[in-house]
């Protein structure tokens, strides 16, 4: 099945938003007009990243910065300055300039009515690898008109924070709420070895771009997230850009945007 056959006025749509989009205040206020029109349609949830700001934060508290494979290196002592940057200051941005479209926005973490639940990638400090737990409260919300926005904190089994990334903890979220998940990015979509936008991808295609090189680091992230979810859901996952906001309004009318990727 595509994409383009799915949408249903019950099926959530997952929209993970993240890179420069959130420090750009009127692409972001376009983007979430936009999905106030769709939220008439749809139930919303919001889940965001902020790498941006994270590095912004830990260099003004003196810490550095590492990626593994895309994903950032989260050690015990920064894990206050990162969540105070995610699930404090981009989640109240993130909240307000939806209260400003109209939106019923509500801020959470991924641990909120422990919706997710976390493994510890122990290779990268602490970080979570969140599985879809529990779906009370999400559905709570989504029932009464609300939109969740949720940073991308987690908590272990002991109550320590946790950082999750954007894309995957997207994709569990999608997961628990049987949804349709748009991955908002600061490109068109997938790219090729030419920069051309590749419109659809299966994991064959997908596993020969990431062998050949052409798909590395955040993107491949973001491309397992996707993958894991079409997998998952039985439905196909979109990686688009942001710069257009109309395009969700395309893609929600069945016509195709950014990168389609299925099983």
């Amino acid at each position: 099945m595509s994409a383009q056959t799915q949408h249903n006025a019950k099926t959530p749509l997952v929209l993970k938003m993240g890179g420069r989009l959130l420090q750009d205040n009127n692409a972001l206020d376009a983007l979430l007009k936009v999905v106030a029109q769709l939220s008439s349609q749809y139930p919303i949830v919001l889940v965001h990243g902020g790498g941006d700001q994270v590095d912004s934060w830990l260099a003004t508290f003196g810490f550095s910065t590492q990626k593994i494979d895309g994903q950032r290196v989260s050690p015990n002592e920064q894990m206050p300055v990162i969540a105070g940057a995610l699930a404090g200051a981009v989640n109240c941005l993130m909240v307000s300039r939806a209260q400003l479209q109209g939106l019923k926005a509500v801020g959470l973490t991924l641990a909120a009515g422990q919706s997710l639940k976390f493994d510890v990638n122990e290779k990268l400090g602490a970080v979570g690898i969140a599985k879809a737990n529990d779906a009370t409260l999400l559905n709570t919300l989504l029932n009464q008109g609300f939109v969740p926005v949720f940073s991308s904190i987690g908590q272990s089994d002991n109550g320590d924070l946790l950082n999750v990334n954007a894309d995957l903890a997207a994709a569990a979220i999608c997961q628990l709420v049987q949804g349709q998940l748009v991955l908002l990015t600061d490109v068109p979509g997938i790219l090729d070895a030419d920069g051309k936008l590749i419109s659809a991808l299966d994991g064959n295609a997908a596993q020969a771009l990431v062998d050949s090189g052409v798909i590395k680091g955040g993107m491949k992230v973001k491309l397992d997230a996707a993958l894991e979810t079409a997998a998952a859901l039985r439905r196909s996952i979109v990686v688009a850009g942001w710069q257009q906001p109309e395009d969700l309004l395309k893609l929600m009318q069945q016509q195709a945007v950014g990168t389609c990727i299925s099983e």
